[in-house]
């Protein structure tokens, strides 16, 4: 739903980068023009949400799905769109469609913070998933069960995940980053049964503890790889060594699935203290491949790196949005924000390079970029947070004013719902399009279309939850939101957006509770829990703040009348330390604003959206 047109709205008519016509020519979306028969971008778009079993067929077509059985149409709508059945009929394992390359094509070049590039063939990775999923079996898991990945994202983590999958079973993703806390909680909500992880984990030259968190946590019976050489911890009796548990040779054999089972759990902030589980489906990928192959134009060949974690939708979407467009996933196990990063993407001759904003901020700071040749990439990709358009356009500076796809989405929707095409210019820090198969609108507090407010989406699409595992689903996403254009159910998301001119958009943050800090999604319940453990503090609230429209940054508003700890830094030192030991030691306060009183609502819900625009407007 294309916005309306207010020229003074953005802040230049000079697009940061413009297509060609020759270049539109050569591009994933002109093929899917033709087959639609429509001569521009907005008619292929329209046409994708107005007739969107005849979009997905043609993106199933283009990225060569294997079936082991066919189904009987794209969608069923009977029971509604909220609801409805995708691929009814059909029997599938999505592992079969991530193995159409040639066997000899680079599958993943990885590195290890401080070691060699490696290559590993699309042969060398099917062989290992086989080795994974015959082993599981062997072990006597059974399709349907959980099994957690509790690791950095390394060629061998890319081959327990699929392996996984292959058997039947279904991934539960937990960020390395988690303390034990987090982790317990995900691995209760998904009612895993056993667990990946390593060692350690490494860090900027520094051994963090892997296994020792998950032990804390209560994991179930544990397979531990080595971070490098043997492992370096002692094992509980029921957990076993990665080379113990990956006997003999097999090849790859997947069990077909039904199209709603479950591939992956992963886990989303809402607006209480306890994350959504969101499964993903067999069909879920198929959201990540076509996004990736219609939006960041990935084409056999092309290096994907996107630094990220298999705890977070990014980790599988990457390794989806590769090998289901039969291209090569780039995987660096290091910290990202250092030189040594951009050496692998220079060495590693990245084709398409992923970010968050806080990412590209932290580059643009230290200048650690300086010299390098970042000549292979052809475009940027950018999600997570509010984009800077200054960062935005010193990282396509990086690589010779390539453009930046950004990428607006959730982990209940497998990918984006707002993005942008290389079929139409670009502006840093600004979306372009809706995803190719959905569409949006803006609504104000009152619930009429807007400019500026609440983007809400309109089903239905590949990709959108059908389920929550420990929530009701329509409570959280459809109950009580407004009709939108003809009295069409309009699905809720969250997220804050203001249309400029031309059908583009620029972020503005979050509308309910939750935010994104460094590209992870937390809700402000679950730091002000952890936060009340600290002696003195009476009560807080947690709010994101975003001074220039990029990152945001974590401020707390605390009330602390009875605290030992009488001074501001002390006391911001002590919740920074909470943080560190009970979720996740991302999470960096910048500012703490103490307080007599946290501003409250007749109903006493805290007021976190005056606190943010007290903060904001203070001298």
């Amino acid at each position: 739903m294309m916005p309306p047109f207010h020229p003074e709205q953005r802040e230049s008519s000079t697009p940061d980068w413009t297509p060609t016509p020759e270049f539109i020519a050569t591009t994933n979306v002109a093929w899917l023009m033709q087959r639609a028969g429509v001569k521009s971008y907005e008619a292929l778009h329209a046409w994708s949400v107005q007739y969107p079993e005849e979009y997905w067929a043609l993106a199933i077509e283009r990225l060569g799905i294997r079936f082991r059985e066919p189904a009987s149409r794209i969608m069923d709508p009977a029971a509604g769109v909220e609801t409805p059945r995708w691929l009814p009929g059909a029997k599938l394992n999505i592992v079969d469609s991530c193995f159409t390359a040639l066997a000899e094509a680079t599958a993943i070049l990885h590195q290890t913070e401080g070691g060699p590039l490696s290559v590993m063939t699309y042969r060398e990775l099917r062989g290992l998933t086989g080795r994974v999923a015959a082993n599981l079996r062997r072990c006597g898991y059974r399709p349907g069960d959980a099994l957690a990945i509790f690791m950095p994202m390394t060629a061998e983590a890319v081959a327990i995940y699929l392996g996984i999958v292959a058997a039947g079973c279904v991934v539960v993703g937990i960020a390395d980053s988690f303390r034990p806390r987090e982790i317990a909680t995900r691995l209760r909500l998904a009612g895993a049964v056993a667990l990946f992880t390593q060692d350690v984990l490494i860090r900027g030259g520094k051994k963090l503890p892997l296994y020792a968190n998950a032990v804390e946590a209560g994991a179930p019976p544990t397979i531990v790889l080595p971070a490098e050489g043997d492992i370096s911890v002692s094992l509980r009796p029921e957990d076993c060594a990665w080379n113990d548990f990956l006997q003999g040779d097999a090849r790859l054999e997947v069990t077909p699935r039904e199209p709603a089972d479950a591939v992956n759990i992963l886990f989303s902030s809402g607006t209480t203290g306890e994350p959504k589980a969101i499964p993903w489906t067999q069909t879920t990928p198929i959201k990540c491949a076509a996004d990736a192959h219609f939006h960041q134009n990935i084409q056999p060949g092309n290096v994907l790196t996107w630094p990220t974690n298999l705890g977070w939708m990014m980790g599988p979407w990457v390794i989806f949005a590769s090998l289901m467009n039969r291209a090569t996933m780039g995987l660096y196990s290091g910290a990202p924000t250092g030189r040594e990063f951009g050496q692998f993407v220079q060495e590693a001759k990245v084709t398409i390079l992923g970010v968050v904003p806080s990412l590209v901020k932290a580059w643009r700071t230290s200048d650690c970029l300086a010299g390098l040749d970042w000549s292979a990439i052809q475009l940027f990709t950018s999600t997570g947070e509010c984009s800077s358009a200054d960062d935005m356009r010193w990282l396509m500076s990086q690589a010779g004013g390539r453009p930046v796809i950004e990428y607006c989405g959730g982990t209940e929707i497998g990918g984006a719902y707002l993005t942008s095409t290389v079929a139409r210019p670009c502006f840093a820090g600004t979306f372009n399009t809706p995803t190719l198969g959905l569409d949006v609108v803006i609504l104000d507090e009152q619930g009429q279309p807007a400019d500026s407010g609440e983007v809400f989406l309109l089903p239905p699409s590949i990709g959108l939850s059908n389920s929550l595992l420990n929530k009701d689903h329509h409570e959280v996403y459809f109950a009580g939101t407004p009709p939108g254009p003809g009295g069409a159910l309009l699905r809720r998301h969250g997220d804050e957006m203001e249309a400029l001119a031309d059908g583009y958009w620029r972020a503005r943050g979050r509308a309910d509770d939750t935010m994104n800090l460094g590209g992870i999604k937390v809700s402000s319940a679950e730091i002000e829990q952890v936060l009340q453990t600290v002696p003195g503090v009476f009560e807080t609230a947690a709010i994101a703040v975003a001074s220039d429209g990029g990152p945001s940054q974590l401020v707390i508003y605390a009330v602390c009348p009875r605290s030992p700890v009488k001074d501001k830094e002390a006391m911001a030192a002590a919740m920074q330390g909470a943080i560190k030991r009970d979720l996740n030691p991302l999470f960096k306060i910048h500012d703490l604003v103490l307080i007599d009183a946290l501003p409250r609502t007749a109903s006493n819900k805290i007021m976190r959206r005056e606190l943010r625009a007290q903060y904001q407007s203070a001298p």
